[in-house]
């Protein structure tokens, strides 16, 4: 699994008002669904909540991000973030399409 450096390294508060991503390390490949209403206009959660989620996935799986269509496409806020977060050999990522509804998936593998 990813290392969990980012709890306490970088100080985010961690309490926004809105349930966690997830509280379950997943050893699987899974989806999170980061199309909820609280992240409609706020591509900052949508990142948070991101990490989050590859922090709770073991190595050699993958999770898909969901993201909320009004947000557009991640290459715009999410994939240099996760670029600053992590190094090369810890996680990869790629575009997988856009869903009906208008969200984005993108898929990350952890090494």
């Amino acid at each position: 699994m990813a290392t969990n450096r980012h709890d306490n390294d970088h100080g985010h508060d961690h309490d926004h008002g809105s349930e966690p991503i997830t509280d379950t390390v997943h050893d699987n490949s899974w989806s999170a669904n980061l199309e909820k209403p609280q992240y409609e206009n706020n591509p900052e959660l949508a990142v948070r909540d991101s990490i989050a989620a590859i922090e709770h996935t073991t190595a050699g799986n993958h999770v898909n991000l969901v993201t909320h269509a009004t947000l557009g496409h991640p290459s715009s806020f999410l994939y240099e973030a996760l670029a600053e977060e992590y190094q090369a050999d810890e996680i990869e990522w790629a575009y997988v399409e856009q869903c009906g509804c208008g969200g984005h998936v993108t898929r990350v593998t952890v090494e």
